[in-house]
């Protein structure tokens, strides 16, 4: 099969219509805290193009205590916005430069007061920043190579409150380095592409003030806090990205994406429970993706996808309670000249998940949903 011109010129942005959602406003319940996933479409892109992808994500997650269903948390997941700018310029034929920001990690949870519910009143906000900076080299017969650094700056607020006692938190860190590798082989004429990349663990080192006070109910500002900091280490990851025209004007693509979440924590000097961890995980995330895309003339092009990840069981942390995803996202792309314009809207089926309450006492998170919507526009020079 041999694509058409006009198809093969576009398909590098085709994609885009049904991904621009998917790479710029994941769900905070994918990959552990992971926000936006990088995505490697910039590095194939032709001549001086930038981009810039607006995303709103307006999930809604409740719990109750296992047996005493009047006991709820109320919906503790505020919407959240997220940012994605891109650059990519030719330096030479075979040589080209991309750079991307981005926010890699992320959480926003916020129990209602005056619930009754255990971690009434508790509250996390974690935000980052990433720079990624990546060459790509083109080789004979059709495979490049390329990879970058990354750079990572991680920042958090946390509140906990318990029937036992009341802990603050408030950290950052510097930009942290990390390295990004990998190789392409592609098939124009078929719009045909596959590209595997690895992503390095970074190693942050956080710092500010923590404390705890066992008077259950102190309010933030009234916890006794000290200066502190400890490590903590973003997983490595793997991420396969595949696509290929099927029929003329009709493109199928995917990916499937493996994060080293086994052993993650988040470990602070004075969290007052027997592990000392404020977040753990203790499995590894496989997530996948595939859609279609079709275009319907020289402007338009409209697109499809699913998403999916698997339930991990056992407990999840009170400050993430959820548990895998099923989604579904339809994308529209118009394309004027130099100038295209990509939306989606993304509707997530969050997977049910239970949490630890202490003293034995276990809580029920179960038909919990996201809808996010997602905005792109992206320039050829």
């Amino acid at each position: 099969m041999t694509v058409p011109g006009l198809w093969r010129d576009k398909m590098k942005k085709i994609t885009l219509a049904g991904t621009a959602l998917l790479a710029s406003t994941a769900i905070a319940t994918a990959g552990g805290i992971e926000r936006t996933g990088f995505t490697t479409g910039i590095l194939f892109e032709e001549g001086t193009y930038v981009e810039l992808s607006y995303g709103s994500v307006s999930p809604s997650v409740t719990g109750n205590i296992t047996g005493i269903p009047a006991v709820a948390s109320g919906d503790i997941t505020p919407q959240y916005n997220v940012v994605t700018l891109g650059y990519h310029q030719d330096i030479t034929d075979q040589l080209s430069f991309s750079l991307v920001l981005d926010q890699p990690v992320g959480a926003d949870v916020a129990y209602p007061t005056g619930t009754g519910y255990p971690f009434a009143g508790s509250f996390a906000e974690l935000t980052s920043q990433q720079i990624t900076a990546a060459l790509r080299y083109e080789l004979p017969n059709n495979v490049s190579v390329y990879g970058g650094l990354r750079g990572v700056q991680v920042d958090g607020d946390v509140y906990v409150s318990t029937p036992l006692f009341a802990y603050r938190l408030n950290a950052d860190t510097d930009y942290e380095l990390g390295y990004m590798i990998g190789a392409a082989y592609e098939r124009p004429d078929i719009a045909m592409r596959f590209a595997l990349t690895y992503f390095s663990e970074v190693d942050l080192g956080l710092s500010g003030t923590e404390g705890f006070t066992l008077v259950p109910g102190t309010p933030p500002a009234l916890v006794p806090t000290a200066a502190t900091s400890f490590n903590n280490t973003l997983p490595q990851s793997i991420l396969l990205e595949a696509q290929s025209g099927i029929a003329a004007d009709t493109l199928l693509f995917g990916s499937i994406r493996w994060t080293n979440w086994d052993g993650y924590a988040i470990t602070p000097n004075a969290y007052p429970t027997p592990s000392g961890n404020l977040v753990d995980y203790d499995e590894d995330v496989w997530t996948y993706s595939l859609g279609v895309a079709r275009r319907l003339n020289e402007n338009w092009a409209v697109s499809a996808s699913l998403g999916y990840e698997a339930e991990q069981d056992g407990f999840s942390g009170n400050l993430g309670p959820t548990d895998g995803y099923t989604s579904i996202a339809l994308g529209a792309e118009y394309t004027q000249g130099n100038i295209s314009i990509a939306g989606g809207v993304r509707y997530i089926m969050i997977g049910d998940a239970n949490t630890q309450l202490g003293g034995g006492a276990t809580s029920d998170f179960y038909d919990n949903d996201a809808v996010a919507f997602g905005l792109r526009i992206g320039f050829n020079f």
